[in-house]
């Protein structure tokens, strides 16, 4: 089958509705995946973490996550990496389920060791387990745990795309009453961010350490600025609660929030957009643009907020510059011509002026596959999203004092070389006490299923399919993951041999 005739099959697939399949439901043996979380149990010394330990690692994995396999051992290693590390940050309170950041306590977590500033991470993360106890019981914590039942204390702590993620999450498990439970919660939390952070320009600020990107070019930790990354999740969040108000049949709040929506997109365009630099930029308080691209730039299209115009979509070209955000195990959080560009190795652990993120990688490539699938450009291609995923799946390792090499996850990389570099300061002064031990900062699974595996979720009966693997690959596969309601299978298979399925793209659903 060629490249061409894979297109075309993509495109009946995605027209196709679900239907149950007559054929057998598991594609994947999946105790041939054992051997990675047996392999991880061994690595790990396994002095934090929640109720499901080590030992009952893969009979939690078997019930919930969906099986994958790819060409690529790497690519697929990393993908039961990160869920066996997400198993870690499952945690019981009295109110149920956490899910957490940091596995060791910090000193600026609330209760509990709870942290806001991925919860938008967690939930795309963990919107594909089966159980849907530990993400209904975690955004009760957050948005019903507080006093009297409200917002939680510390829950606006750092800037958040929470309701955007929670109807992310309903257009893949379809579970209308939860998103409806949560309509007025998520009105809290809007107009409690109207209170905080509003201006009257219209749009919000921000200090960059409360969007949890602390010692940025553009900012620092006492400044007010007007950031692309908090506004992009505020219209994330209006457009969301539009849509969920529309579902629950009320039309006064539908309008209020998409006008709200659209008013925070024109801003955006207007304020933000840096003509000369082709790149969505922070505005200083001063009224200025800060005149430094950062990645945060790349973050509206998350939320598929920029219009669909060759102008703006050339912004993306500086993700594969070297000058711009390339590099080895990028890419930078902010250009690398930029004289603010720094891997400092002194002063604050986390800075966001150079250094790689998972965190920022996770939200540019989800972003870019938005770009690719939503927009007519010619900036980049889906070979450069898969170069940049890839360079992703491989830095997600660590180089141990014995020479071996094992899948890991921490915060922050030098984007050059590929070393944890806050590890690898505290580490050098002494102080090194694990903080960021099998960090939860970011998401990677959600990448393989919505990106490279191209499961797109949508409303309705119809399954949406259009991979981002590169066109030499001759198979892959997503087994048993729950799809409104049904468990779907994803199958590619050019010659028909590899699952005996048939040739071709197959999609099996019971």
């Amino acid at each position: 089958m060629t490249r061409r005739d894979f297109a075309r099959n993509l495109s009946a697939v995605a027209l196709a509705p679900l239907a149950p399949a007559a054929e057998t439901q598991r594609v994947l043996p999946e105790a041939e995946y054992r051997h990675y979380i047996d392999e991880f149990n061994a690595d790990d010394k396994e002095d934090e973490g929640g109720p499901i330990k080590n030992a009952q690692a893969w009979d939690w994995m078997a019930r919930n996550i969906p099986f994958f396999a790819c060409p690529d051992r790497e690519i697929e290693r990393t993908y039961y990496f990160r869920w066996w590390t997400y198993r870690k940050h499952i945690h019981e309170t009295p109110g149920g389920f956490l899910i957490t950041e940091f596995l060791k306590k910090v000193n600026h977590a609330g209760e509990f060791n709870a942290l806001s500033c991925a919860l938008g991470h967690h939930i795309a993360e963990g919107r594909w387990l089966r159980d849907p106890r530990y993400l209904d019981q975690n955004i009760h914590f957050w948005l019903r745990g507080g006093e009297n039942g409200g917002l939680r204390k510390n829950y606006h702590q750092f800037s958040g795309w929470t309701a955007a993620a929670i109807y992310d999450r309903y257009l893949a498990d379809g579970r209308r009453d939860f998103l409806l439970s949560y309509l007025d919660p998520l009105i809290l939390d809007y107009t409690t961010w109207e209170r905080e952070r509003l201006t009257e320009s219209g749009l919000f600020w921000q200090r960059d350490v409360s969007d949890g990107m602390e010692e940025s070019v553009s900012g620092g930790r006492r400044v007010k600025n007007l950031r692309p990354s908090i506004n992009s999740y505020m219209y994330g969040n209006a457009k969301a609660i539009a849509a969920i108000a529309t579902m629950a049949g009320k039309d006064a709040v539908a309008r209020e929030y998409a006008e709200k929506a659209a008013r925070l997109k024109a801003l955006v365009h207007e304020r933000l957009w840096n003509r000369g630099a082709g790149f969505f930029e922070t505005v200083l308080e001063s009224g200025e643009s800060a005149n430094v691209r950062e990645e945060i730039g790349f973050t509206p299209w998350y939320f598929d907020l920029p219009d669909d115009r060759a102008e703006y979509a050339a912004a993306w070209k500086q993700l594969m510059d070297p000058e711009g955000f390339f590099a080895p195990f990028g890419p930078t959080t902010a250009e690398r011509r930029h004289p603010g560009f720094k891997l400092a190795y002194s002063g604050d652990d986390c800075q966001w002026n150079g250094p790689s993120w998972p965190f920022s990688t996770t939200i540019t490539l989800r972003a870019m596959a938005n770009l690719l699938e939503g927009y007519r450009q010619n900036a980049v291609t889906r070979q450069d999203w898969f170069r940049i995923f890839d360079i992703y799946a491989r830095s997600q390792q660590l180089k141990l004092e014995d020479g071996r090499v094992i899948p890991w996850i921490d915060e922050n990389l030098n984007p050059l070389t590929g070393e944890w570099l806050a590890r690898s300061r505290k580490v050098a002064k002494r102080t090194f006490y694990g903080r960021g031990d099998h960090y939860n900062h970011s998401g990677y699974c959600d990448l393989v299923i919505t990106g490279l595996v191209g499961l797109r979720p949508s409303v309705g009966e119809k399954i949406n399919v259009k991979p981002l693997s590169p066109a030499e690959w001759d198979w892959f596969c997503l087994d048993r993951v729950p799809y409104h309601g049904r468990t779907v299978s994803i199958a590619f298979d050019r010659s028909g041999k590899r699952f005996g399925k048939g040739r071709g793209l197959r999609i099996l659903s019971t």
